[in-house]
């Protein structure tokens, strides 16, 4: 027992600063990845809408930002917001990944319009249905199946995305991590802060997956095969 607390991984474990260290990256990363998703969530429904619309100008102008945001790196935009912007580190990093990952999302929406067969626009322009009317009632509820997997894709990357907030000097997981490692010096201690890292990213993830899969089967229930 004595041999087993000796040991400098066992010891670094059996220390609080290191779950507190860690605890509090954590609350940061989800604070970061909440808000970039909910606001990236908004803004890209209503920028998939746009693109989706037959309205040329606002079409155009919501195509020209998805195709130049998408081709942007990430940490670019969250540089961009510190150092241009001057905002705080947490709202650079999510307003950064909140500008990217809307492009991505809006095209996701649109895909999602896309697969809607013509013929449902038809049978609620019969009845009379407005276009908010026709989308809320005829094309959303099978499109949403659709689109559940690579939203829920698109999160997980937001999550494993806010890392780069280290880079602007954000107190994130992945950072505060960094900083445990240089306390925790040795090479098994660094290389288990890191593990355990993994390890936390990888559970909020397949949790936020397996939520996901689940949403999906129940709403495609009574519609149909929707893939896999």
């Amino acid at each position: 027992m004595d041999a087993f607390m000796e040991n400098p991984v066992a010891v670094m474990l059996s220390d609080p600063i290191l779950w507190i260290g860690l605890w509090y990256g954590l609350l940061l990363t989800l604070q970061i990845a909440a808000l970039s998703i909910v606001l990236s969530f908004a803004f890209g429904t209503v920028l998939g809408a746009m693109r989706y619309s037959g309205l040329p100008v606002v079409k155009h102008f919501a195509a020209t930002y998805i195709e130049v945001v998408r081709n942007l790196p990430t940490l670019l935009l969250i540089l961009t917001s510190y150092f241009v912007l001057g905002l705080p580190a947490m709202w650079a990093a999510t307003i950064g990944l909140t500008i990217y990952t809307s492009a991505i999302i809006a095209e996701v929406i649109r895909g999602g319009l896309n697969s809607v067969p013509t013929g449902q626009w038809e049978a609620a322009r019969s009845q009379g249905f407005s276009f908010l009317q026709s989308m809320r009632h005829i094309v959303l509820p099978p499109a949403v199946v659709k689109m559940i997997p690579p939203i829920v894709s698109q999160f997980v990357t937001v999550i494993k995305d806010s890392s780069f907030a280290m880079a602007i000097g954000a107190y994130e997981l992945m950072f505060k991590g960094t900083i445990l490692a240089a306390t925790f010096w040795r090479p098994s201690q660094i290389i288990t802060i890191y593990v355990v890292i993994s390890i936390i990213y990888f559970t909020i993830n397949f949790i936020i997956s397996t939520i996901a899969r689940s949403l999906q089967a129940r709403l495609s229930v009574g519609r149909g095969s929707i893939g896999s």
